[in-house]
């Protein structure tokens, strides 16, 4: 987001005493320099959530944060087991132990929109599965692999081992 006087319009708001209290703590708290910042802050948040409500085949990016009891068996085999389901979309995983038999755990995901709320709905559905929450922005990952160079790797292997000009 640009920062340039040029480029930013004014927004201008009531509200109750209390809320606005609440909010200038909040910005007092995360130690950020004007009530600005915090307001963009939730609102690009709101904004992301809403497009995953309302546009299901958009590409998101995000995490998803479980906390789920039970470390032994059933409940971590059935959390792998979704997550091979959902291969295009987990693009990596992050397991801790907690106190009390629980785990905390952290998706790194991208997909279509709607694709990301069924493997939350998937997950949810897991007995032992406490917690879920997902947060998505509109902003991607680059490309693991471009489709062109994929291509030409596979024309270069369907060539032969001497297809570089190699001599045997």
């Amino acid at each position: 987001m640009s920062t340039d006087p040029t480029s930013l319009a004014r927004l201008s708001m009531s509200l109750p005493a209390e809320l606005f209290r609440q909010l200038d703590m909040m910005v007092e708290e995360r130690g950020l320099p004007s009530r600005s910042q915090l307001i963009a802050e939730l609102i690009r948040h709101a904004l992301a959530e809403h497009e995953a409500l309302t546009r299901p085949e958009d590409m998101l990016a995000g995490t998803i944060t479980l906390v789920y009891r039970g470390n032994r068996g059933r409940v971590r085999q059935q959390l792998a087991e979704t997550q091979v389901d959902y291969l295009k979309e987990v693009i990596s995983s992050q397991h801790v132990f907690l106190e009390d038999d629980q785990s905390l755990e952290v998706l790194l995901v991208q997909g279509p929109a709607m694709r990301l709320k069924e493997l939350c709905d998937a997950l949810r559905g897991i007995r032992g599965v406490h917690q879920l929450q997902l947060v998505t922005t509109t902003a991607l990952l680059p490309p693991l692999h471009e489709q062109d160079d994929l291509d030409k790797a596979e024309a270069e292997l369907a060539k032969g081992p001497n297809s570089k000009g190699l001599a045997a």
